[in-house]
């Protein structure tokens, strides 16, 4: 059985906008065990930038 785990990322209004949050989470998880298996978006901006979404990491249970 897996166990899942979602962590939410602001990534931004600004078209371009850089950030290195989302590495520094998974390489955390990655230490803890967890392995990243992708993101969900959760809101857009009105012109389909994604501006949060969730890390799903999973581990074995």
């Amino acid at each position: 059985m897996k166990q899942y785990e979602y962590v939410s990322v602001h990534t931004g209004k600004m078209f371009g906008a850089q950030s290195e949050e989302h590495r520094k989470i998974i390489d955390a998880y990655a230490a803890e065990g967890w392995r990243y298996v992708g993101f969900i978006p959760v809101t857009m901006s009105a012109y389909g930038l994604i501006t949060n979404m969730d890390l799903v990491f999973e581990r074995d249970a």
